[in-house]
């Protein structure tokens, strides 16, 4: 009944985006950070933002321009005198208008020289701060690190040096047309080696701005979530960060490279050109615009998996970590209770999914006890399938192999009960931010119940930056998963561990997926 359920969902994760405590204070103005901060490409000078100091569209790699275009990122230019680092670079090429189309905004200027990034820190001088750098979702296809929902500002007056940053994307950041194998590497996921990039520029370069190079936190959420597993996958970025916290991550598997290269043979002819034939200098010729409409056309996009057999990512995501391939570095991993709105943004009806299950309901409906309407039963089996279930899968795996900690995220906003099913795709990140009351993204405004749900997640994200071990002031200890004991911090209205949460429907589910050639892991 699986593989029934899986090119719908795999359709609705293609054309997602996301949606829209206690550390060092603000520093004193007499102790305030520097503005102008010396890179190994020149000098940057940010602005003050209520006690940090803020660098925007910061390059961390050269424009993937003319023949850089489908390359693996090269070393930014060096410049003379000061760069003034005041405002937000390009967004990566994507469909016009589709993130705010998708309840995310507007994203701003777009533009293929776009591979920049963004610092907030509480202060520059003498100072190893934790770093944690944020990876934006939209299925791999949309989203900018500008957006206001991922601002640096809370983290950062906690104590610690956020980075956001922004990666190609769609058929400009996943890409195996034959013409450019020879130039290319062998590389198909350039998207992920952008982010590789970026991860080395923190390296060569965060201590001048206060952060400590050797405690490295990757963050994001949906596409960043799963970007965080494959960089914990990945040989490319062995060393480049110490713990990983990945927000809604899906069990929708990658990509082989004769899938990945027959998509882009048909983005070349939707781009008008003759398909496989199109020549290297024809492809780097095409405007980047056409590019991505082509890349939207049905049945032409990648999203939201990588294509697996290059450099960046040799083999499934799932499959390292069952091999213990992965980086044995600290993980945490969750989801949340109405996932599936992922598919019903998007027109997927969750009733009909269960109605073509036809005998299979027999099968589901045990597992849901008390849940009668097709409807909803739709909801939450697109939601466990997909995100629950993948989400157990890999913490019992990597808690074999370093310290894990899985999450459950069920904290409705105030405002909007008793409506809401549970917390939608993407609904925990303005609460791990703390960007409700500055994003201008939300329907109703925060109350003091659900700033103190942001608080505690945030010092949660926080001291796991900082020190390995997810700690917040005046709420419970987080117990660690395991193979042995399941284990579960509820995000609710007060964080509550439990003990084996679902844990024989997700048992079933897992089980039923790998018997059926592990839908979570098998490459397509």
């Amino acid at each position: 009944m699986q593989r029934k359920c899986l090119p719908i969902l795999a359709l609705a994760l293609a054309g997602w985006i996301l949606l829209p405590g206690i550390g060092d204070a603000a520093t004193p103005a007499a102790n305030a950070p520097s503005l102008r901060i010396h890179t190994a490409s020149g000098v940057v000078e940010g602005v003050r933002d209520d006690g940090l100091a803020v660098f925007k569209g910061l390059p961390y790699a050269a424009p993937p321009l003319g023949a850089l275009r489908w390359r693996a990122p090269q070393a930014a230019p060096s410049w003379r005198g000061v760069r003034k680092a005041d405002a937000f670079g390009n967004v990566c090429m994507q469909v016009p208008g589709a993130a705010r189309a998708a309840g995310a905004g507007d994203v701003g200027p777009m533009g293929e020289d776009c591979l920049t990034l963004n610092v907030w820190t509480p202060g520059t001088a003498g100072a190893t701060r934790p770093v944690m750098v944020w990876i934006h979702g939209g299925a791999l296809v949309f989203g900018a690190g500008s957006q206001a929902p991922y601002a640096g500002n809370a983290l950062a007056e906690r104590g610690a040096v956020v980075v956001t940053l922004n990666y190609r994307l769609g058929p400009l950041g996943f890409f195996d047309h034959p013409a450019l194998a020879a130039g290319s590497g062998g590389d198909v996921n350039f998207g992920l080696l952008d982010q590789v990039a970026a991860l080395k520029w923190v390296r060569d370069n965060i201590a001048a701005f206060g952060g400590d190079p050797g405690n490295v936190t990757i963050f994001g959420e949906s596409a960043g979530g799963q970007s965080v597993l494959a960089l914990f996958a990945s040989p490319k970025a062995r060393g480049l960060f110490q713990r990983g916290i990945a927000q809604s991550p899906y069990g929708i598997p990658s990509h082989t490279r004769a899938k990945a290269r027959a998509v882009s043979v048909e983005i070349a002819s939707a781009s008008g050109l003759d398909g496989s034939r199109a020549t290297g200098e024809q492809l780097r010729a095409i405007p980047a615009e056409r590019l991505s409409q082509a890349g939207a056309i049905k049945g032409n996009s990648l999203a939201p998996g990588f294509a697996v057999g290059d450099t960046a990512l040799p083999q499934p995501i799932l499959e390292a970590f069952q091999q213990s391939r992965q980086a044995k570095l600290p993980l945490i991993i969750g989801s949340n209770s109405d996932e599936a709105t992922v598919a019903t943004a998007f027109g997927l009806d969750p009733a009909a999914v269960v109605e073509r299950l036809g005998a299979g309901r027999i099968l589901l409906k045990p597992l849901y006890p008390g849940v009668s309407d097709d409807a909803e039963l739709g909801r939450q089996a697109i939601r466990d399938l997909v995100f629950t279930a993948f989400a157990r899968r890999i913490a019992y795996l990597h808690s074999q192999r370093a310290p894990t900690w899985r999450y459950y995220f069920n904290h409705v906003q105030d405002g909007l009960r008793p409506a809401p099913a549970g917390v939608g795709h993407g609904g925990e990140i303005v609460y791990v931010m703390g960007t409700a009351d500055a994003c201008r993204c939300l329907a109703v405004p925060f109350s003091t119940a659900d700033r103190k749900v942001s608080r505690d997640i945030g010092d949660y994200w926080f001291a796991f930056a900082r020190n390995g071990v997810p700690a917040a002031a005046g709420a419970p200890a987080w117990p660690k998963d395991s193979a042995k004991r399941a284990q579960v911090l509820e995000f609710a209205d007060t964080p509550t561990p439990r003990a084996n949460f679902m844990q024989a429907r997700l048992n079933v589910m897992i089980g039923a997926l790998k018997g059926i050639g592990g839908y979570l892991g098998k490459k397509e």
